[in-house]
């Protein structure tokens, strides 16, 4: 007896269709399993046949030989226990019913429970477009799954519910979709609670205000952690289409906590700086999202950054231009967003007193060379804002005044987004960190002084043609922050400000 049992598979961001072909003969009793199954899925035979053993059926006896279709591509995890256990029972006469319009997805335990899958949305996705009507899923995985509308899903906690409403006794009820609700930060560090640093602060509302790549470069327990880690509280809601894009990233890393619907906070990341370049990028034979990846439409935040390896700080340059990450193996070529708001955070030399106003260095001239050469110039020069962090001063320290809340930048951060989302609705693109360079003489109009100030500017810093778009971009943001349509000398002005830091701590200018 033959059947076909719909399943799915991932191949980076996107899922296919699986076929788990069963074929039951008469023979000497084997089994079989063709079709590129790694080892996970290999040993699901063992699972699944104690599954049906301690759910009370008989595992079929005779030549059973199964086929994971397309038998081209490589069959990954432990989610095609499911649909085998499903077909086994169907060649098995158990069950009876037409299942062309059905897909199965799951890992199950020796006692038949089910067992939490990756990548369950993407998978849906494709279920939908490809005309499955209904989809059993993992109950911890339910909820991701119900958020995608015009396909059941329904959740399965133990395989006596699944095969019950197979037959038709006792019926599932499909898992509904959660309200989406952009978390707006409750809970997070607020920059009420950092004293002093006005300058830092502002420069960080408008990285926040234009999606921009920020260096804070400052001494030891000047505050930079600080200031980055409350980062994400001035940054506007998620959209819905970037929280399902945010989701089915962490779905498919595996990182989603079980009963999530969509992802409501813009991600957070902060790895060590001993983290491997394929961890920072994603990899391994096959790929999955790195922290680049998973902090898409959010923040990367790298501590320490002169400490990262050389090859880990590199990774980074494709992909803060693209805003996509592209792995290539034997197999094919994994691509993954990761439009993320680069943040690093070093000292300015080893013992981190360089150009402290009343600390003498340590470090030789040299030495400080050294140091600060980690830090490539193409690297430098796609981090659109440098921001110096000094010490904070005792009497801001001691004072008493409270500061301005997240709350309350976050609204002016968010309002500037809004102008952004309008002005380039047409395009595709969310924030002025993104636009094109063919964009920036329609939306980056200056006036003709604030033109002859960044004119003098280019020339006597000696900018390159990135920096020279960067300026423009976040002047955009300033004058977006101001409410102004045109860039006048006072954002250029600004702008500029935030690329010189590199003639005090970078002062062959090599690097611009």
């Amino acid at each position: 007896m033959f059947t076909s049992i719909n399943s799915f598979g991932l191949f980076g961001m996107n899922a296919y269709r699986v076929a788990v072909e069963i074929d039951l003969s008469r023979g000497m009793p084997i089994f079989e399993m063709v079709g590129l199954p790694d080892t996970a899925v290999k040993e699901s035979r063992d699972r699944v046949r104690s599954a049906i053993k301690n759910g009370g059926y008989e595992f079929p006896v005779g030549r059973v030989v199964v086929n994971l279709a397309p038998a081209d591509v490589k069959k990954i995890g432990s989610l095609y226990d499911l649909p085998l256990f499903i077909g086994l029972l169907y060649v098995s006469g158990v069950i009876d019913r037409d299942l062309s319009d059905c897909a199965f997805i799951g890992e199950l335990s020796l006692s038949g429970e089910s067992s939490p899958a990756s990548g369950v949305l993407p998978m849906v996705m494709e279920a939908k477009a490809q005309g499955i009507r209904s989809i059993f899923v993992p109950f911890a995985n339910s909820a991701e799954g119900a958020v995608v509308e015009g396909i059941d899903v329904y959740p399965v906690k133990h395989i006596s519910e699944l095969l019950t409403h197979l037959e038709g006794s006792a019926m599932l009820t499909p898992a509904a979709a959660k309200p989406f609700a952009a978390d707006i930060a409750q809970g997070l560090p607020d920059y009420s609670e950092v004293k002093g640093q006005a300058g830092a602060k502002r420069a960080l509302e408008i990285a926040a205000a234009g999606g921009h790549n920020v260096l804070l470069i400052g001494p030891p327990g000047s505050g930079k952690s600080m200031l980055a880690k409350r980062l994400p509280s001035i940054l506007p809601p998620l959209t819905f289409d970037e929280a399902i894009e945010t989701t089915k990233i962490q779905s498919i890393a595996g990182a989603l906590t079980g009963g999530v619907s969509l992802i409501s906070a813009r991600p957070y990341r902060h790895p060590h700086h001993t983290v491997s370049p394929v961890a920072l990028s994603g990899g391994s034979a096959y790929p999955k999202p790195g922290e680049l990846s998973l902090a898409h439409n959010g923040v990367l935040f790298l501590d320490e950054l002169p400490e990262f390896t050389r090859t880990a700080m590199e990774v980074l340059r494709q992909p803060m231009e693209d805003g996509c990450i592209s792995i290539s193996r034997v197999n094919g070529t994994y691509t993954y967003p990761c439009s993320v708001m680069l943040v690093g955070a070093m000292n300015p030399c080893k013992c981190g007193y360089f150009g402290h106003p009343t600390r003498q260095c340590s470090c030789s001239p040299v030495s400080v060379a050294k140091y600060l050469s980690k830090i490539s110039g193409p690297l430098l020069d796609r981090l659109d804002l440098h921001i110096e962090v000094m010490p904070v001063e005792f009497e801001h320290l001691s004072s008493g005044q409270k500061a301005e809340t997240s709350a309350e930048i976050r609204a002016r951060v968010s309002a500037a987004r809004a102008l952004q989302v309008q002005r380039y609705q047409a395009y595709g693109v969310s924030c002025n960190a993104k636009i094109t360079p063919a964009m920036l003489d329609e939306f980056c109009v200056m006036t003709p002084a604030a033109k002859a100030i960044l004119g003098r500017a280019f020339d006597t810093m000696g900018l390159s043609a990135r920096a020279y778009d960067r300026i423009l971009k976040v002047a955009r943001t300033i004058a977006d922050l101001d409410g102004a349509g045109e860039i006048d000398p006072r954002h250029i002005a600004e702008a500029v400000q935030y690329r010189s830091l590199d003639r005090k701590y970078w002062a062959s200018g090599a690097h611009v």
